[in-house]
């Protein structure tokens, strides 16, 4: 009797091996002496449930050989890594799906230093005695921002958080409507204060907010005076914000600390490179702010972390918090961090940090290599041609604001499925798609990752 749903077959489903006749093969055994008993069993139940679901789709029973080979193929799913490195082929910068700002070079090496053996990651070499984490970070961020101390946790988010914790918790907090932000993953402001246990105070209107909104809201328990800068969203039209100079003289006459949330924050003036004026953190500071806390891997190009520079007294407070231990980085992200510090105090940031890189690159030096993918694919008998476009910044920084680049475009008949076929291969590389063309954009493929891309490139038609 065929069993229900087995297709094609009779008694395929019968005929299969059981998980112990199927390790006793040849192929199998072999594979389980290489990867170990344990992981063989589990790749040879998952072969046979996948064989039965094919028998029972109509589809022929696998051979003895395919079986094996299917047992090799699940093996390698459980042993590869799931976390890759992929080529960026986008033109979004900061593609916070792709993991954010790439490192540099003399970042990544420091960080594989400091992952490799021991370090004074909390030992001071001249003293003998324990030290702090912080200062490896702290005075070179007082030295580029002008700043008094420094502090980092491991994103921006949990510097606000721990900001708001320290001086505001149980009290009110005062924000313009128009600055109540949602980041990305759904992360909202409004959230953020009452996970501090701060009160939220909304002053002025969506577009437009005035010093005498926060004057009026101003009360016996108002801790603090926040602006959060509009990093992924811009407002155009009828819109008034309260310049920070302005509301630090606010919080001057009543006697409250300003906290300048700058979401992405950068050190470099972003006119320079053609695109809007990004407020820098060395302005944030000047203008008084008690504290600036800015992103780590967005514009500064460096790793995850959020950093807290300000007055040195308040940025004592949050050190000592107990919350400051559950938010700090480790010695990886801060030997990154140092690197990247370095970079700009050497004055080298457009040269050895990628993502300066890239947004320093003339598009004349983007169209050369363009053309060079071109001719290569040419030769490979891959049509393509040069088109102009446009590479945005990306990860919630400089909304709306773009570079002019060249694009490679591939004319094929199905671009999503040749985008799949890249997204499968070794390396991925993830590329758009336009209308009825594949696009890739060389400002945002690292220089060294040229060769890869066009030889995986060369075998996806």
């Amino acid at each position: 009797m065929t069993s229900k749903g087995e297709g094609k077959e009779p008694g395929a489903l019968r005929r299969l091996p059981s998980v112990d006749r199927l390790l006793q093969s040849e192929a199998v055994a072999a594979l389980a002496a290489a990867h170990g008993h344990d992981l063989a069993v589990a790749a040879a139940r998952e072969a046979l449930a996948q064989a039965r679901h094919t028998i029972m789709a109509g589809e022929p029973a696998p051979t003895p050989d395919a079986l094996a080979a299917l047992v090799g193929e699940r093996l390698g799913a459980m042993l590869r890594p799931t976390l890759r490195p992929v080529i960026n082929a986008t033109g979004v910068i900061i593609h916070t799906n792709l993991g954010r700002a790439p490192v540099s070079e003399v970042a990544r090496q420091a960080m594989e230093a400091a992952a490799r053996g021991y370090s004074n990651l909390e030992y001071d070499l001249k003293a003998g005695e324990r030290g702090s984490r912080y200062v490896h970070a702290e005075a070179l961020l007082c030295r580029l921002t002008g700043a008094e101390a420094a502090l980092v946790v491991n994103n921006n988010a949990a510097a606000v958080l721990l900001a708001l914790t320290v001086l505001a918790a149980g009290r009110e907090v005062v924000i313009s409507r128009g600055q109540l932000v949602e980041i990305g993953g759904g992360f909202r402001i409004p959230e953020v204060l009452k996970q501090s246990g701060a009160r939220l105070v909304e002053v002025g209107t969506t577009n437009r907010t005035h010093p005498r909104d926060y004057e009026a809201a101003i009360g016996e328990s108002t801790a603090l005076l926040l602006r959060v800068h509009a990093s992924n969203f811009k407002q155009i039209g009828f819109v008034t914000q309260v310049p920070l100079a302005e509301l630090v003289e606010i919080g001057r006459q009543h006697n409250l600390p300003v906290v300048d949330d700058l979401g992405s924050g950068t050190l470099l003036d972003t006119t320079a490179y053609g695109l809007a004026a990004e407020p820098t953190v060395q302005e944030s500071v000047q203008a008084g702010a008690t504290l600036t806390t800015f992103s780590g891997d967005k514009l500064l190009g460096g790793p995850q972390g959020g950093i807290i520079v300000g007055r040195r007294e308040i940025v004592e407070r949050l050190r000592r918090h107990p919350l400051t231990r559950a938010l700090r980085v480790d010695k990886v992200t801060l030997a990154g961090l140092q690197a990247t510090l370095l970079h700009y105090l050497r004055g080298e940031a457009t040269q050895t940090i990628p993502v300066w890189r890239m947004i320093a690159a003339p598009l004349a030096a983007v169209e050369a290599r363009a053309h060079r993918w071109t001719e290569v694919l040419a030769a490979a008998s891959i049509p393509t041609s040069v088109i102009p476009g446009e590479s945005t910044v990306g990860g919630g920084s400089l909304p709306g604001e773009t570079l002019p680049t060249a694009l490679v475009a591939l004319a094929v008949p199905s671009p999503d499925g040749v985008a799949a076929r890249l997204r499968a291969g070794d390396p991925p590389v993830v590329a758009r798609i336009a209308g009825d063309k594949l696009l890739l954009d060389p400002r945002t493929v690292l220089p060294d990752e040229d060769d890869m891309l066009l030889e995986v490139l060369s075998r996806v038609r």
